[in-house]
């Protein structure tokens, strides 16, 4: 039965004088069946080139915040949590209107019997297709992330962004935490539709992975797989496993049925690191005399 629903895209508006701009997510709200996503690209290409040098950094942190947010908004929403209002009222929760360079458009809508369908249409209609080289993506890397932070409950409040920095490369990963070594949680999806993408994903990570080997600080890089669900990708798929094993460095990879249970390990690691912490801190704390 199809619903109504409304949708906001997330424009990059270099200068509001000109009004030029660059779209660069989708939310999409339908109450009746209690759903509210968000997609946001990661890709700051387009943005370089339409309005010179953009600090990649900052913008890939930035749309990793939005993304955070509207899960928890979606989380809210399928919980009946969410007031009656309308989603201009919603995104404004997340990004209030102000001068900044992103800025919301004006709500559309229509009727839909599959939202989450309807949204990576539309995210493809008014964002995927502008971008040049851009992945034909079936699920994000944000998507392969959620179980993970699902399972993990309230112990993903204790891991946080980490920066790696070299003199020539720095990147930040989603999900960090440090014992003796920082441990690194990157979701990485090769949920795409075309089989040679899916190895150059590979690729890019077996010379990220090399870039960074020369950092002052000890990682061990836990990756996330999200598996191709197209036919005519397993090989491609097997190819970037192969890949990815010969990275250098500390690494682990994840298969998409094996994610919930390393959250239930990082939990526990989590918790048992905090106890010993704890211990020596009162072993070491003077006595009273």
């Amino acid at each position: 039965m199809k619903t109504t629903y409304s949708t906001i895209i997330l424009r990059y508006m270099h200068d509001v004088v000109t009004g030029e701009f660059v779209n660069i997510g989708v939310v999409l709200y339908a109450p009746a069946q209690r759903f509210l996503d968000a997609r946001f690209t990661t890709s700051y290409e387009r943005l370089n080139a339409a309005f010179l040098k953009i600090d990649h950094l900052h913008f890939r942190a930035l749309m990793r915040y939005m993304a955070n947010r509207f899960e928890e908004l979606g989380g809210e929403a399928r919980d009946g949590l969410i007031p009656p209002a309308g989603l201009s009222e919603l995104v404004k929760q997340v990004l209030p209107p102000d001068d900044s360079s992103l800025q919301w458009s004006q709500p559309g809508g229509g009727f839909t019997d599959d939202p989450a369908k309807t949204l990576a249409d539309l995210y493809k209609r008014f964002v995927e297709r502008y971008v040049a080289g851009a992945e034909q993506v079936h699920r994000t890397d944000e998507e392969i992330a959620k179980p993970f932070k699902a399972k993990l409950g309230k112990t993903a409040e204790k891991l946080s962004s980490k920066r790696i920095e070299t003199e020539d490369y720095q990147y930040e990963f989603r999900f960090g935490w440090q014992n003796s070594v920082w441990h690194l949680y990157e979701p990485v999806s090769f949920d795409l539709l075309d089989p040679n993408s899916i190895r150059e994903k590979a690729v890019r990570w077996h010379g990220r992975s090399a870039a960074l080997q020369e950092a002052p600080e000890k990682f061990k890089i836990h990756f996330l797989l999200g598996e191709p669900r197209q036919p005519g990708t397993h090989e491609a798929f097997q190819n970037a496993l192969h890949l990815l094993a010969k990275m250098p460095g500390q690494k682990e990879l994840i298969r998409e049925g094996e994610i919930e249970a390393l959250a239930e390990h990082v939990a526990e690691e989590i918790a048992s690191h905090a106890s010993e912490e704890k211990e020596a801190i009162l072993k070491d704390k003077p006595k009273d005399s």
